[in-house]
């Protein structure tokens, strides 16, 4: 691993989770309940993450905002425009994977 100071490796890191969270903006396609299924995390884990990390550093913000942040949308409506309804299917795997939903 190249030898990289503290500050370079969190401007990395942003840049690589900007890019991710432009990535999923984009891949509407990309139900949260296949990403899951597959990755073990979505969407709303990434803003539980978000959150989670202003808390560690003492700035306030909440899931909903965090939700804005990721979606690039209130939440209620990316639902309304972009989540399909998941097959019994990928709810069973989900419900078998992850049984507590998250």
């Amino acid at each position: 691993m190249p030898d990289i100071n503290d500050q370079t490796r969190t401007e990395l890191e942003a840049a690589a989770f900007r890019t991710l969270v432009a990535h999923l903006r984009e891949r509407t396609d990309v139900q949260n309940i296949d990403l899951m299924n597959l990755s073990g995390f979505c969407r709303n884990c990434l803003s539980k993450w978000y959150v989670a990390a202003a808390e560690e550093k003492g700035v306030e913000v909440g899931y909903e905002d965090a939700r804005e942040i990721v979606y690039g949308m209130p939440y209620g409506e990316w639902k309304d425009k972009h989540q399909s309804v998941a097959s019994p299917d990928k709810l069973a795997k989900l419900a078998v994977s992850h049984p507590d939903g998250h």
